[in-house]
């Protein structure tokens, strides 16, 4: 069996929150989160818009990054969404 393609995705909330998660079908699940089925932290935020998104590869990679992701301080994560500045780099500097 073929392993999925994991990626990892941002969603701006209607306060200006950034949500960070990780999924095999981004679309999907932001569709999710959009019907209130997704995560809890976004029901009631709305509108939500996907504003960034990008393929990682294996579930642990990408579980990993997304918790580093997490953890950056605000202005970080928006140099991520606002000039797609390389994670890797991003996540180096994060000190």
């Amino acid at each position: 069996m073929e392993n999925p393609e994991w990626s990892i995705y941002m969603v701006r909330c209607r306060d200006g929150s950034l949500y960070t998660g990780i999924a095999t079908d981004i679309e999907r699940r932001f569709a999710e989160h959009q019907a209130g089925t997704g995560a809890k932290y976004l029901r009631g935020r709305a509108p939500l818009k996907l504003v960034f998104k990008k393929r990682i590869g294996s579930r642990s990679l990408a579980l990993k990054i997304e918790r580093m992701i997490k953890r950056l301080p605000k202005d970080k994560k928006e140099r991520v969404v606002n000039t797609r500045i390389d994670i890797g780099q991003l996540l180096q500097r994060r000190k």
